[in-house]
């Protein structure tokens, strides 16, 4: 009997007590990953090869008109920026990692914009890139943003045959504001945004998602020194209109508005620096019969950017 047994054990079919098991096994288990995430696979090895190297290698320094990488941590964060279509340039991936929805939404993602490289990197390897954030096993790289010259977005503009309309930001240090405005600017058909390069919000991956697909059109300049930027547009024939709560002009008198101008915004606390706003030709307040203090400075922006539009239609 003890033998019959031996001889019906290597019979295919499910055994008795099997409770079901095999039929899990039939369950499927997804989409079939990139070679770049398949253990063993050449490409794996080349890839995690490649995500060390890149671990040890120090940032870019930012040169000229270039910022520098950023990295966007986390699976909630790096679905999203995928989602809204900031720039990315590597997408690293934990090895073993735990394969939720969410990671096959950002891999499908990251394959269906391709130019998107996927690197999987050891748990350590993430650690040390992110500095010990809880990356939850992805972690997306944006490369570095090319900022234009402030000169280039009048020279644009006039290129076109069209008056140019810039708005220049000062001491705007929230990325979210910057996206903003950038939305703003492309909406009412303006020329770009200026920032100072220093103390000032740069178009990081929360600006373009603010600017929700804008600043893949709208031209962002960055300038040494914003004084001496807006005097070399006021030298070019170009209008630097200052918003000021107390500001002697009120915002629908300015005729101004109308041919060439700069508008420059400052952040919602302070607002116009001293020096920038004694470079400013005019400095003009918002009529708030809500008798609110201030604005920020996208919604400030976009006030004066709509005045602007309308004059020139």
């Amino acid at each position: 009997m003890a033998a019959n047994n031996r001889r019906m054990s290597g019979k295919k079919g499910a055994q008795v007590g099997s409770g079901g098991q095999r039929r899990k096994g039939l369950e499927g288990k997804g989409p079939t990953p990139p070679a770049e995430m398949r253990k063993g696979h050449k490409k794996n090895r080349v890839a995690s090869a490649k995500a060390r190297q890149t671990a040890r290698r120090p940032a870019p320094r930012g040169r000229g008109g270039k910022s520098t990488s950023e990295l966007v941590v986390g699976r909630n964060p790096v679905f999203e920026a995928l989602r809204d279509g900031v720039p990315a340039s590597t997408l690293y991936v934990q090895q073993f990692i735990d394969n939720d929805e969410r990671v096959r939404e950002a891999l499908q993602l990251a394959a269906e914009r391709g130019g998107i490289n996927l690197m999987e990197a050891p748990r350590p390897e993430l650690d040390r890139m992110t500095n010990g954030l809880n990356h939850q096993g992805l972690v997306l790289q944006v490369p570095p943003y090319e900022y234009a010259h402030p000169q280039d977005l009048a020279d644009a503009a006039l290129d076109d045959g069209e008056d140019p309309l810039i708005v220049a930001l000062d001491g705007v240090t929230d990325p979210r504001n910057l996206g903003a405005v950038v939305r703003s600017v492309s909406a009412f058909r303006g020329h770009g945004v200026v920032v100072p390069e220093r103390r000032a919000a740069g178009m990081t991956a929360g600006a373009w998602k603010t600017s929700a697909g804008a600043a893949a059109r709208t031209p962002v300049a960055r300038a040494t020194n914003l004084t001496r930027a807006l005097e070399a547009y006021k030298k070019a024939g170009i209008v630097v209109v200052g918003l000021a709560a107390d500001g002697e002009v009120e915002l629908g008198e300015l005729e101004a508005l109308g041919g060439p101008v700069v508008i420059v915004v400052g952040s919602e606390g302070k607002g116009l620096s001293r020096l920038v706003g004694e470079t400013c030709d005019f400095r003009v307040r918002i009529p708030m019969p809500g008798g609110a203090e201030s604005l920020n400075a996208g919604v400030a922006a976009g006030i004066v950017l709509y005045e602007a539009a309308r004059r020139r239609a």
